[in-house]
């Protein structure tokens, strides 16, 4: 049965519960509550400790150099007969080594402590995205490109590290470094040092952040070539028995080829103008550091300097520029991180379709016992996009433990039904409900638990037969799993196996046949124990005898279960306690099999068109084996 497909304009639709592109800014500010949680103060502890450590850090650092330029004042002889003083050099030689130890220690320190709340940061942002992913609708899944998907969110777990680490260890330092430095070259000698040292890394660290935004579209757009690259990647993989079928192995390669190429040229881009985002640093910092080493030299000349102070201002340049020359890469880096994490928080940003309502109830955990269990639908009307209804006023009621069969022509609306029974999308007009409660009123956690699903399209993780079955109720025992594929007929065909349970399923499902992965979701569903059943094709992949053999297990477990079996294949359900016919959305008609047949309408006439067929099929399959034989 053809399952109705999202609208065309699904893109448009879910691109509109995108919110505008993210600030920087914005994107800061979500990043925040995870690095001062409300919620963990020993998380909040460590960012103190990590921010002091940093503080220790600078402060150590910056006092390396007027150490050592006192260090050479006191070695550099006052007159030609006399000698200079050992003791003091030796002590300030000392005292550099034990500062230098304190800049290393307390930066190493500061970056231990800070490590746990980095990664637990990382660990609560990636888990959100991936729980927000989940609670999106049907809508977002059918229309998402899985490629692109999980590039962004690799990327922007990895763009909170880089953020992180480089804003947290390199920017704030350098900004500290900086002032403290200023402050100090305007008390030690005057204000022109100071100004000049402040105009210097002014004017650097604005050429850095003015080039460097105006290259970040670069960035960008090699982000969305990448995406598109990996998703032509990742659908050409997954469909790798499509692109062989039809010798497109070639116009395959030529797709990612093309995307791979616009990439190459966003990345040339990109280096370019690094290269002479590099070379106006360097500019920038050799200007800066020969006006304030004339000014020294001057100094020195004048008698005013000593030499020792000479080699202190030199030293603080020098000491001061090494960071800012990597400042341009960190911020750089930081910016890149930004634009990587702002698709990553984009994804969040996406509104629930589908969402609870405020105080919605739960549904009792076992609604079909004592004879609860029944599904209603009052008046359905639905539709994927508003100029194309699919339901158009469907009534049903389907009694707690009875089978109801949908039936009907392609594209009738069948599965539809499922969906929304599912909570999937809700409906446009009407309700559907379940012992009168209407299922927009509860939770969609205890909903879903109350129904299983036997999927006609059955997918599998690329896992153990074990744990696909065990996916029913995780934490089930192997008694309870070998239950299961007893009831689904695949247990002795699982012990056959060379690894029997432990068998792998491959990607998809791939290493399993169409019976085999459908008697797996049997299984599954079985193990999952429902009190609403809802079977979509379930035996549509089967040959006769194991159909055979799968309606019986499924009438026993259905037996005591409000059941609804969406079905081509008419003769699977002749035993239903009632059978509804869909046409163009509506119920063209009701009855049992033998009434609706007795009526002579589209039933009868399905159920003749399918008995010719299957009388050909046979007579085929006879025709081949005397030829055989």
């Amino acid at each position: 049965m053809r399952i109705a497909a999202p609208p065309a304009t699904a893109t448009a639709s879910v691109a509109g519960n995108l919110r505008p592109p993210r600030s920087a800014s914005q994107t800061i500010r979500s990043l925040l509550p995870y690095l001062w949680p409300k919620e963990d103060r020993g998380a909040r502890v460590r960012v103190a400790l990590a921010a002091l450590c940093l503080v220790a850090a600078k402060v150590a650092t910056v006092y390396l150099p007027i150490v050592y330029g006192r260090a050479v004042d006191a070695l550099a002889p006052k007159a030609a007969s006399v000698p200079p003083a050992v003791g003091i050099p030796v002590m300030l030689i000392a005292s550099y080594g034990v500062l230098r130890v304190c800049s290393s220690g307390f930066a190493e320190l500061r970056d231990a402590v800070f490590a746990a709340v980095q990664q637990r940061t990382v660990r609560k942002v990636g888990l959100r995205t991936f729980v927000h992913l989940h609670k999106l609708s049907l809508r977002f899944h059918m229309d998402r490109q899985t490629g692109g998907l999980s590039r962004a969110l690799e990327r922007g777990t990895t763009g909170i590290e880089s953020v992180l680490r480089l804003a947290v260890f390199n920017i704030v330092p350098t900004l500290i470094e900086m002032s403290l430095v200023v402050g100090i070259l305007w008390v030690m000698f005057d204000w022109r040092f100071a100004l000049v040292t402040f105009a210097a890394v002014g004017s650097y660290m604005a050429f850095t952040l003015l080039f460097t935004n105006w290259r970040v579209r670069f960035r960008r757009i090699m982000n969305e070539v990448d995406s598109e690259a990996q998703t032509k990647a990742v659908d050409s993989l997954l469909n790798y028995e499509t692109v062989k079928y039809f010798g497109n192995e070639a116009h395959e390669a030529r797709r990612f080829d093309e995307a791979l190429a616009r990439y190459e040229r966003a990345a040339v881009r990109s280096q370019v103008t690094l290269n002479m985002l590099n070379l106006g640093q360097a500019t920038i910092i050799a200007v800066g550091l020969a006006i304030v080493m004339l000014l020294a030299a001057q100094g020195v000349r004048a008698g005013t300097m000593t030499v020792g102070k000479f080699v202190l201002v030199n030293t603080y340049l020098m000491q001061l520029y090494q960071p800012l020359n990597f400042l341009g890469f960190v911020y750089r880096e930081i910016k890149q991180g930004l634009v990587d994490m702002e698709q990553m928080f984009r994804l969040t940003s996406i509104d629930q379709e589908v969402a609870d309502r405020p105080g919605a109830r739960r549904l009792p955990p076992h609604p079909g016992e004592n004879g609860s269990g029944e599904v209603r639908f009052d008046n359905v009307r639905f539709g994927y996009r508003p100029d194309r209804e699919i339901l158009k006023g469907v009534d049903f009621v389907v009694p707690a433990g009875r089978k109801l069969a949908i039936v009907g022509p392609t594209g009738a609306g069948k599965s539809t039904i499922s969906r929304l029974l599912f909570r999937f999308y809700d409906v446009t007009e009407g309700s559907v409900r379940i012992d009168g409660e209407d299922i927009r009123d509860l939770t969609q956690d205890s909903l879903r638990a109350a129904i299983g699903v036997v999927p006609q399209d059955t997918v599998l993780f690329n896992d153990t037969i074990r744990y696909n079955i065990a996916y029913g109720c995780p934490g089930a025992s192997q008694a309870e799993i070998e239950d299961a594929a007893r009831l689904a007929q695949i247990h002795d065909f699982v012990l056959s196996l060379p690894d029997g349970y432990d068998t792998r399923v491959g990607e998809r499902g791939l290493k399993l046949s169409g019976g085999e992965k459908q008697r797996v979701a049997i299984a599954r569903t079985i193990l999952k124990d429902p009190c609403i059943l809802i079977l979509d094709e379930a035996t549509s992949a089967l040959d006769t005898r194991t159909e055979g053999e799968i309606q019986a297990a499924l009438r026993a477990v259905a037996s005591h279960r409000t059941t609804l079996v969406i079905a081509h294949r008419l003769s699977t359900v002749v035993d239903a306690d009632e059978i509804i016919v869909l046409q163009d959305g509506q119920v063209a008609e009701r009855g049992t099999h033998g009434s609706l047949l007795a009526a002579g309408g589209l039933y009868a006439r399905m159920w003749m068109l399918q008995a010719e067929q299957e009388v050909g099929e046979v007579a085929s399959e006879l025709e081949a084996g005397l030829t055989t034989a």
